[in-house]
């Protein structure tokens, strides 16, 4: 390959600032487009995080294909050609344009989600997004090659302004985008916004172009490419792939227990890329020696309460971001220690593409084929201790002796404390309001510290200090499990979790939950199997809507979107017949088997049907005014589709309604505030609706009977009037902006929220 600065003497050099800003706005083109698609594509499938997380892979595997065009582009000699071919390549790519999300593949497919993620991605944004990406390492390739001997020969630094630009777009999307422009705005400014840039780039194309060659060439002057070998090579690689697999397991641990939605997910990108700008700073915010002191406290940390899903989550966000920042700066400031000469700089960028690809695509397709839990996140975090310096590897001394052994024993008392002490402990009070199982737990928590203690001491042996990290981590898992798992199971949409608990009411109950989301709830004993239960029970106000149509009816047509465990048609009488909307073919399968739950092979009376898909589309197939009840169920859960919440959809539910029928819309939600959408939605569908804030009493609590937050609309007043008279139904209202298909607002639900809970902290402080 051509030397990248020796052969080229400039006689009139381009601005430094046209590099800078050429750079700057490739970079935040890229990643603003990067939130912008999964927006358009998310509703599709359902609001899952691993739609995110292959939408990211498949951003990465572009990114690489960029890069990949951007180093053969290198095998031009003539500066004059490489920049003719590549603004040729902006211009094409630009066919595919306005940004929209192309139909050839057709409606989503819930038996092959990622595949056909993967085509629509491919052929919707493939092309603009891989040749965008080329742009950096190509500027920065033509700023070697066109400085002057002694000045700007290191051209990394500008892969810094490459991150700002990043960045910069991902932090203005969610403050400043999406709560304020719809969609059709977005993709069209996005749009004008690429034309304006192949303007930039032709204009740095030309100034470029105009650069003579060298006389001779000066491998002194030039940091003449030294080789490299594969041993740099697959380095390069690990240190690229552990990054970025830690981003996809960090967002999917965030947005199980939050939502799903774009302006979650950038936390850990813009985190990611914060970590790049630092790493290659010319003179670095944070030292790579404070990075991996921080860095050894922080993963030791993540590690040991990384199971405890329902500690403060403040405080588990806080780590699991640290650790995810530091382990990550660790690895990048280690690439740049070990980055060639200018000469080797695309081939260096390509070498990373391909780590941040290998991480990217193992969380995204190979760990939900080869694990039933996301057993990724752990895996890959136990791993990156290996990517601390290593030291002496031999156990030399006490010191280290005494620290290994006792680090493990440390951790492996608290799954024997778990297992076989804790079944044999009461809830008797010791001192004050402590009991037994408190300080028992206290106990667990203290050997999981002083284990977490002695691999931090260890961290400058990187061997000695993963061996502590992976037995903490094992042992954290066994002792954190208070509930009996009995099953797992792992799709596209999700994992999936049966456990069991006793219940005094009930006797054992047999649960299904997704991330920490119950989604339902069966009791064993035959007694009070075919009793709903949670969001379900006949006190709920979901309960009272089938209860009231039912006893005014003697057959009704029910339409329920959200399986769960089936508990609706626990309602279903012999005259009835029940129709499920259910995206997750798992979901189907765990639901309808009756070793695990059987509300609808048991409980039903009439018949069943399921369909399988993208609900807003396929109810949108059915008959129109079919439906005496129609329960739209899909909102409890952490990941929020949207899409099923607009005044489009909701319009859309009416008509498949019967004159007098009732929509119900469940909004329980911890995390985000959607009765305020709701309320708005349905008047402006031309609904008209009533809301209820269900708190179930002392005794219906003994039954299992949950909190919920339920707004039932009708076609008419007329539809409504039986529940008008009841006075735990509320008249709605709401000075909300209501979602539609081009305008949603997650971050404003998730504010309001939060709003609402601090405002109860200090009413109750």
């Amino acid at each position: 390959m051509t030397s990248l600065a020796s052969d080229i003497r400039p006689t009139r050099r381009p601005a430094e600032a046209l590099f800078i800003l050429t750079v700057f706005a490739s970079a935040a083109l890229v990643f603003l487009v990067e939130p912008m698609v999964a927006k358009l594509v998310l509703p599709m499938l359902g609001g899952s995080s691993s739609v995110w997380n292959t939408s990211l892979a498949f951003f990465q595997g572009a990114l690489l294909l960029g890069y990949a065009y951007a180093h053969v582009l290198q095998r031009f000699g003539s500066l004059r050609v490489q920049a003719a071919i590549h603004c040729a390549a902006l211009m094409l790519a630009a066919l595919v344009l306005p940004l929209h999300i192309n139909q050839l593949f057709g409606p989503p497919s819930s038996d092959h989600p990622a595949l056909w993620l993967l085509g629509v991605l491919t052929v919707s944004i493939g092309a603009p997004f891989a040749v965008l990406s080329a742009s950096a390492p190509l500027v920065q390739a033509w700023h070697a090659r066109t400085a002057a001997a002694g000045e700007g020969a290191e051209p990394y630094a500008l892969y810094a302004a490459s991150n700002l630009g990043s960045l910069l777009a991902l932090l203005f999307y969610p403050l400043v985008i999406e709560p304020t422009l719809t969609v059709r705005v977005q993709t069209l400014g996005w749009t004008a916004i690429y034309i304006g840039f192949v303007v930039l780039m032709a204009g740095l194309a030309l100034k470029v172009a105009r650069v003579a060659p060298a006389p001779t060439h000066d491998a002194s002057s030039s940091g003449a490419a030294a080789p490299v070998g594969w041993t740099d090579r697959l380095i390069w690689i690990a240190l690229a792939a552990i990054p970025s697999s830690l981003m996809l397991g960090v967002t999917t641990y965030i947005t199980t227990d939050i939502a799903s939605a774009p302006f979650l997910w950038v936390v850990p990108l813009a985190l990611y890329l914060t970590t790049f700008i630092i790493a290659f700073q010319t003179r670095p915010a944070m030292s790579p020696q404070l990075t991996l002191v921080l860095q050894g406290a922080a993963l030791a940390a993540c590690v040991a309460i990384l199971p405890y899903r329902m500690t403060f989550f403040p405080i588990q966000l806080g780590i699991h971001l640290g650790a995810f920042f530091l382990t990550a700066l660790m690895c990048h400031q280690a690439l740049v220690a070990r980055r060639p000469a200018p000469a080797r700089l695309t081939e260096f960028y390509l070498w990373m593409s391909f780590g941040g690809v290998v991480g990217g695509a193992f969380n995204a397709f190979a760990a939900p084929v080869l694990f039933n839990n996301v057993w990724e996140y752990p895996l890959v975090l136990v791993m990156a201790a290996l990517a601390r310096p290593w030291g002496d590897m031999r156990i030399v001394g006490m010191r280290s002796g005494v620290l290994l052994g006792l680090g493990v024993v440390a951790a492996l008392a608290t799954p024997v404390i778990h297992t076989f002490i804790a079944p044999h402990v009461f809830a008797r009070p010791v001192v004050g309001q402590l009991t037994q199982i408190d300080l028992l737990e206290l106990a667990v928590k203290l050997t999981l510290a002083v284990a977490t203690v002695c691999a931090f001491l260890l961290r400058d042996r990187a061997v000695l200090y993963c061996a502590v990290i992976a037995v903490i981590s094992i042992s954290a898992s066994q002792a954190a499990d208070r509930v009996d798992t009995t099953q797992t199971w792992r799709s596209f949409f999700g994992v999936l979790r049966q456990s069991q608990t006793f219940v005094p009411s009930l006797g054992q109950v047999k649960m299904l939950a997704h991330g920490t989301t119950l989604h339902g709830a069966q009791a064993i004993d035959p007694k009070w199997a075919c009793r709903p239960l949670v969001y379900y029970a006949p006190s709920t106000p979901i309960g009272q809507v089938f209860r009231k149509v039912e006893a005014e009816k003697p057959a009704i047509r029910i339409g329920a979107v959200g399986l769960g465990t089936g508990s609706v048609s626990a309602y279903v009488r012999a005259t009835d017949r029940l129709t499920f909307f259910e995206i997750d073919p798992l979901v189907i399968r765990v639901s309808s088997d009756p070793a695990h739950f059987s509300y609808t092979t048991r409980c039903a009376k009439g018949p069943i049907d399921y369909v399988l898909g993208d609900a807003r589309l396929t109810v949108a197939k059915q008959p129109l005014e079919t439906f005496d009840i129609l329960l739209i169920d899909a909102f409890s859960s952490d990941a929020v589709p949207a899409h099923l919440l607009t005044v489009e959809a909701v319009k859309g539910y009416l008509t498949h309604l019967k004159p007098d029928g009732v929509l119900i819309l469940h909004l329980s939600n911890r995390n985000l505030d959607l009765k305020g959408p709701a309320q708005a939605v349905a008047r402006a569908a031309g609904g008209v609706s009533l809301i209820q804030d269900y708190r179930p009493a002392a005794s219906e609590r003994a039954d299992w009977a949950s909190a919920e937050d339920a707004l039932i609309i009708g076609r008419s007043s007329a539809g409504l009037a039986r529940f008008a008279a009841d006075a735990q139904w509320k008249p709605t209202g709401t000075t909300v902006r209501p979602w539609t298909d081009d305008y949603t607002n997650l971050f404003g639900a998730l504010w309001r929220r939060t709003a609402e809970r601090m405002k109860l902290g200090a009413l109750t402080g």
